[in-house]
Parts: structure tokens; C-alpha cells; sequence
């Protein structure tokens, strides 16, 4: 109803701290297995036994005829699909049944559906195959010689600025040193699940996916169906971290399977099928070669990635990315080169790049500021890059200094003593170390939609995921922001390829893309409203000017008058309104500007002298990441990007067999990923200057930046502590108890 201008408005109550706790802290939040479409049937993944062959044939007899089974897939009797094209990150190499080759230990080359999952399980026990082997190439270390540049145009390519022989001349110190980082295996809580169903030429599809329309994208190709015949939802997802960022063979499986089977198919995959079919992030050999003059100012770097790649797919780790930005030199080569095995392909894992080249990088420095017998975190401020060395171009904002100074301070770095096993506690040697953090600002062309309803309530969508990063809080603190209304009535949908289509939720893009469509879509429902009203007779601004009317506190307010009026009474004499935003990057900075995000990382570690046990005391870490948008994701997000990296630098590492080419650290009671016990206090803050050249709200994402810088900071302490210099991660016991010599050749 319309108030007099004596009535006091209503002011929105803050945020919860995240929109969707509620839901799932009661278990109401629908994850893609949860989905039970009527008379569903369960599909189990045969995977291959051998890394490299052909499949002769295949006794499916026992399973056919065992309880339950409803038909038994392989690539004998397959459906036969149009190939689809590889377009990441919409899609990597699948394996859909469709050739009786073998490339990799695990591929996906059978599909048994069933009534249960138990019996598909069991089915899938009693299939047989028929191989002709072949020799695979298993052997990373001995093949670096043979590596070769990347075959795909959008890798990233080698990079060469300055005259660089002139340069190394005139070094006073030049500093040269090989590390190497390993195979790492996403391990989201949530694996991999795939619910399908189609009525007559339409498929619907519940994913547990970071990219809604790359899915939609990917069955259409798949199926040759027109793209309006798909849909994919995808609510809620438990972990992505970049494995779901791409379609695996098991969704448009499941799809298949459905297809024949002319009912629901359920396709969930165990954690050992994690290992392998899903990606993973690439093995690394890193040299880095660093040359500075008399004042420790760097006057060339060299750095070169050597990396694993699947015969069948590049997928390249760009580990020197932040090499050819971070630090000021005017002469700067960076390469990425390629080794080929017989192994599934990789794909991105949180930061990929700057999460496997931090380390490197930031142990060089540090190994660098010891010969030169400087403070770390003066050598880096004497490098500190005012523009970007390798574009030439000025950032869109940086302050990365404050972000040293406010860290330091915190962590107590000026009472460092610099001389390595000098700090002690009892029989544990403590040590201190600093690395800096980086990652690309990333933004993409997003849409959003906006429905405000005759009861008052405001919906807001957009095509876009969740993946745990506190996208559903974003958008509808952005409506609260922007249109005062209390949070209470705001109803943010997402997931499901019938909204907007927004990016992948990959590239810490998702708050910078999305966040901007939601505010353009808020400033549409303003103008719709002024329009409606200034033709209304029953409202209290019959007659004024559109320009003069505003939203603030959930009513329309004139600016020239007291008249306001609540945006619901509009709504409820018009019916519901709807409206759309779209947002792009800002043309002018994609050209002319180079967009980064920043962090100042300290951590302190402990080493047992006995068992050579490492265990991280404290993080202190600052980040200018632009405005932080919202405080408690932001901070998790910073916060387990950090316990992330704890786990690079000591835990993380799939152990590939060199014979059989499997995973054989394939569940999580052996591939080790940081507990509890493992994580020390994180103090984590943020500057919360805002970028407002990179986006209207001011906010860069966020996801990524956590992991890196951390895992150099944690090297450069252990060495600090012991006095050994550790190469080669993970920082495992006993690479701690080898002497120097021995540790600096594993």
C-alpha cells in the first residue's frame, strides 16, 4: 500500500551468512544423485585393465543373465554417435563405446545397467575382454628429452621479451635450479554424477557440473540434437574444483544408456574411478634461471615447464603464467613443453598454472635472496612490477606492497634471524617462509533475470553454478544492495540451462561475471518500474519523470518529491514484471589493461628431527583481491584455498604404476589430503580496495588465489627450519630425512 512520507520505511535485514545454509544444513539441498526420476534404472562404469591396446572381444553372457540386469553396453553394440568436437572446456576426450581401442589403464569401455546398484555392480564383475596389448609409454622422467611444444593454438605459447644473451651477460648473480611438482587427483566430496532422461527427442539432464550450458553444449554435439531439445540442472554441486568444469565420458554414457533403455539411467562414480577417467593435474619439471644485477634488481628470467600429456589430448599446466607478470625485468623467456604417455587427460585443478608454478618460482627467489644474502621479502620488493612485464600493460589496479607490509607486520617477519636451523622448540626445528600470491582476474559475458512478483517477492536468475564459492549469496545480496528489499524476498536460482547462460565456474570468473548481470538486470527493473508508474494514475508518481525516480529500501522514491511507494504495490496492479541484464568485460580493459589479483603469504612450520615430520604452525596471508563482496565466502574461499596448499606442499601426490599405467593410490586412505590436525591457524585478511575498472562492483574473483604462493612459503620455511633444500613435491618425511646432497637429487 502507499505510505505518506511519515512512515518509516522498512530497511532490509543483512544477509545470512550464506543463502543456502539452511537448506543444506537439513538436507534439503538436491544434489544430481539425489534426483529419482519415476521407474529409475543404475548404470556401473567398466573401466579397461591395461594402459595401451585393443579390445578383441567381450563376454557379456553371465552379466546378461544376472539378477537385475537390464543390458550390458560395449563397443559392440553401442548405439554409434557422431563425434563430437573437442571444445574446452565444454568437452575433453570421451570415451563413448565407440571404438574398440584402449588408450589409458581405466578408461571407461563398458556400461552395465541395472534394476539396483548393487546388481549393476555385481554385473559388472562377470563382463570378460579380450586385449591385444601394447607397449605403453609410462615413464615421465626418462622421456623429458623428448618433449615437444603444444599441438593445440590456444596454449599457451612461448614467451620472449628483451634481449635476453645481452642480459645474461651483464648479471652479477645468476641463480639456475630444476623442480618438479606431481600428478595430483581431485577429490571433491561429492564425485561425479549424472541422472538422464529423455521424452522422445529431448533429453533432460541432472549433472553434478561446474558449467550448466558447456554441458548443454556438449550432449547436443554429442546426440546431433538442436541445443533447445537439452537441459541440464545442476542446483547444488559438492566440490568441483575443475574436474567438473569439462563433460567426462560418463555423462553423455548416461545419456546413451538412457536412450536405450528408454528410462531414467543413474550413472554415479565411485572414489577410485576418480582417479583417472575425470582428469587430473599434469606432472611438471620446471627449470628456472634467474639473473639479477648488483642491487639485486632482476635483468633476466628464464623459466621452462616440461609437463605430462595424454597421447590422445594436449591438456596444457601453464606454470610459468605468473613468471612473465609478476616481477619487473625487461627480459623475460618463458616455454611449456610436452611429454606423451599412454595415460587419461588432464584438465584444470584449482589455479591451474600459477598452483604448480608458485612453488618453483617462489623457492627460486628464496634460494636466490640466501646467495645473495638478502631478506626474501626484500628482494621481492626491490623486483615489485609497477606494470606488467611481459603485456606492457598497467594493471587495473594493484597493491600488492600494502599487502606485504600488512602481512609482515601480522606474522612478526622483521624478528626473523635468517640463518637456516637457528629456531628451535624442544627437539622440532621451526622455520619461517614468504611467497607471493597471484592469479589472473578472469571475467566473461553474463546474463541475469529478474522477476518481481505481485506478492513482493523478487526472483533472480541467472544459467550459472554454485560449486560451494557462495554464488546463490552473491546474487541475492546483489538484489538487496541494489533494490534495498530484505533478503527475506529474495528467491536466487541457479543451475539449470533455462536461465540466462552465464560462464563456467572456473577461472575465479563466476562473482566478476555473474555479480555484474545481476546489477544490470537491477538497474532494468528500476527503469521498468519508472515507466510503468509515470503512466499510472493510481500511483503517487503519475506524472513525474522517469529520471527522477530511484528504488531505495524496496520503494520507488522521487528525488524531487516525498511521493514513494513499494515496489510491491507496482507489481501487484501490473502483475508480475520481468527483466533481463546482461554484462561483458570492459572492452577498453581487456585491450589496454592487464587484470591480476594478489597476495602476501607467511607461514611458519615445524620439523621433528626424528621422523622428519613437517607440520605447518600458522599461515598468515593478506590478499588484494578488489572489493571483497561478501565477507564470510570470500574469507572460506581464501581459507581453504590455503588449506589446499598446505596439502601441494606435504600431501598431495597420485602414484602412477609404471607397468599397468593405474592410479594405485586410488581412494582417499592413501591419497592424502590434509585433515584436521594438519591445518594450523589461518590468519587471512583482506585490503578491500576496490577494482572498479575491472567490474562496476569493484569485487575480482577469488576462488584460486588462496592456493597460491602457498606451497613456496611452506618450502621456503622447511628450509629455513633444517637447511635442506626440498625440490620436489610433496615435502614428505623421507625426503626430509635424506642429507642436503641426497634431497637435492631426488
Amino acid at each position: 500500500m502507499m505510505q505518506d512520507a511519515s512512515t518509516p520505511t522498512q530497511h532490509p535485514q543483512s544477509l545470512p551468512t550464506r543463502y543456502d545454509a539452511r537448506q543444506k544444513v537439513m538436507g534439503k539441498a538436491t544434489y544430481a544423485a539425489e534426483f529419482n526420476p519415476p521407474e529409475t534404472l543404475y548404470a556401473w562404469m567398466i573401466q579397461s585393465t591395461i594402459p595401451k591396446g585393443t579390445i578383441l572381444s567381450v563376454d557379456t553372457s553371465a552379466a546378461e543373465h544376472a539378477s537385475g540386469v537390464v543390458k550390458v553396453l560395449t563397443c559392440f553394440n553401442a548405439p554409434k554417435l557422431p563425434k563430437p568436437k573437442i571444445q574446452p572446456p565444454a568437452t575433453r576426450f570421451v570415451s563413448l563405446l565407440q571404438t574398440p581401442e584402449v588408450h589409458y589403464n581405466g578408461e571407461p569401455i563398458g556400461l552395465v545397467i541395472a534394476k539396483t546398484l548393487a546388481e549393476a555392480q555385481y554385473a559388472s564383475s562377470l563382463v570378460t575382454f579380450k586385449y591385444q596389448a601394447e607397449k605403453p609409454q609410462l615413464d615421465f622422467e626418462h622421456h623429458l628429452a623428448e618433449a615437444r611444444m603444444p599441438k593445440r593454438a590456444n596454449t599457451p605459447p612461448k614467451e620472449d621479451h628483451g634481449e635476453k644473451e645481452e642480459a645474461w651477460k651483464r648479471a652479477v648473480t645468476v641463480f639456475e635450479q630444476t623442480y618438479s611438482t606431481p600428478f595430483q587427483t581431485h577429490n571433491p566430496l561429492e564425485p561425479h554424477a549424472t541422472v538422464a532422461f529423455w521424452v522422445g527427442e529431448k533429453l533432460t539432464v541432472y549433472n553434478s557440473t561446474q558449467y550448466v550450458s558447456g554441458d548443454k553444449q556438449t550432449l547436443a554435439k554429442t546426440f546431433a540434437l538442436p541445443l533447445e531439445n537439452v537441459h541440464v540442472i545442476c542446483p547444488y554441486v559438492g566440490g568441483g574444483f575443475g574436474c567438473k568444469g569439462s563433460s567426462w565420458s560418463h555423462v553423455p554414457l548416461a545419456a546413451m544408456a538412457a536412450k536405450v533403455v528408454g528410462k531414467p539411467v543413474k550413472l554415479v562414480l565411485d572414489r577410485q574411478q576418480m582417479f583417472g577417467p575425470v582428469g587430473y593435474r599434469p606432472r611438471t619439471v620446471q627449470k628456472i634461471k634467474l639473473g639479477v644485477d648488483g642491487d639485486g634488481k632482476f635483468v633476466a628470467i628464464k623459466h621452462d615447464v616440461i609437463m605430462s600429456t595424454a597421447r590422445v589430448e594436449d591438456f596444457v599446466e601453464p606454470s610459468a603464467k605468473q613468471t612473465d607478470m609478476l616481477y619487473a625485468c625487461k627480459n623475460i623467456s618463458t616455454s611449456h613443453k610436452m611429454v606423451d604417455m599412454d595415460i587419461g587427460v588432464g584438465t584444470f585443478q584449482r589455479a591451474p598454472g600459477e598452483a604448480s608454478g608458485t612453488p618453483a618460482l617462489e623457492s627460486a627467489l628464496d634460494e636466490l635472496a640466501y646467495k645473495l644474502k638478502m631478506d626474501p621479502l626484500e628482494l621481492r620488493l626491490r623486483n615489485y612490477a609497477e606494470i606488467d612485464p611481459g603485456k606492457q600493460k598497467r594493471f587495473t589496479a594493484k597493491h600488492l606492497r600494502e599487502a606485504y607490509q600488512q602481512a609482515a607486520e601480522r606474522f612478526g617477519w622483521s624478528k626473523l634471524n635468517p640463518e637456516p636451523g637457528s629456531m628451535r622448540d624442544g627437539n622440532k626445528l621451526i622455520g619461517w617462509g614468504m611467497a607471493t600470491a597471484t592469479y589472473p582476474a578472469n571475467r566473461s559475458a553474463a546474463g541475469a533475470v529478474l522477476r518481481l512478483m505481485p506478492d513482493g517477492k523478487i526472483m533472480v536468475g541467472s544459467g550459472t553454478q554454485d560449486i560451494g564459492t557462495g554464488t546463490y549469496t552473491v546474487m541475492a545480496q546483489t538484489v538487496v544492495e541494489e533494490l534495498g528489499v530484505d533478503v527475506s524476498r529474495v528467491d536466487a536460482k541457479l543451475g539449470d540451462t533455462d536461465l540466462p547462460k552465464a560462464p563456467v565456474s572456473g577461472g575465479s570468473q563466476s562473482t566478476a561475471s555473474v555479480g555484474p548481470a545481476v546489477k544490470a538486470a537491477c538497474a532494468q527493473l528500476k527503469l521498468k518500474l519508472a515507466t510503468l508508474v509515470v503512466d499510472d494514475a493510481a500511483s503517487p508518481h503519475h506524472g513525474a519523470q522517469t529520471g527522477d525516480l530511484e528504488i531505495k529500501d524496496g520503494f520507488l522514491v522521487s528525488t524531487k518529491s516525498s511521493a514513494h511507494e513499494p515496489i510491491a504495490e507496482i507489481a501487484k496492479r501490473h502483475g508480475e514484471i520481468e527483466v533481463k541484464g546482461e554484462a561483458e568485460p570492459n572492452e577498453d580493459v581487456k585491450k589496454g589493461m592487464s587484470a591480476h589479483s594478489w597476495g602476501a603469504v607467511f607461514a611458519e612450520v615445524e620439523v621433528d628431527e626424528s621422523s622428519g615430520m613437517v607440520k605447518v604452525r600458522r599461515v598468515v596471508a593478506t590478499y588484494d583481491i578488489g572489493r571483497l563482496i561478501n565477507k564470510t565466502t570470500g574469507t572460506n574461499q581464501l581459507q581453504g584455498g590455503i588449506v589446499w596448499g598446505i596439502g601441494f606442499a606435504l600431501h598431495e601426490e597420485s602414484a602412477l604404476d609404471k607397468v599397468y599405467g593405474r592410479i594405485s593410490n586410488e581412494n582417499l586412505a592413501e591419497y592424502h589430503v590434509p585433515v584436521n590436525r594438519d591445518v594450523p591457524e589461518i590468519d587471512v585478511t583482506v585490503l578491500d580496495i576496490p577494482d572498479t575498472k575491472f567490474t562496476p562492483q569493484g569485487g575480482r574473483g577469488i576462488g584460486e588465489i588462496g592456493i597460491t604462493g602457498v606451497a613456496g612459503a611452506i618450502a621456503n620455511a622447511v628450509f629455513h627450519a633444517t637447511g635442506k633444500r626440498i625440490r620436489h613435491f610433496p615435502i614428505t618425511p623421507d625426503k626430509v630425512l635424506m642429507t642436503p646432497k641426497e634431497s637435492a637429487e631426488a
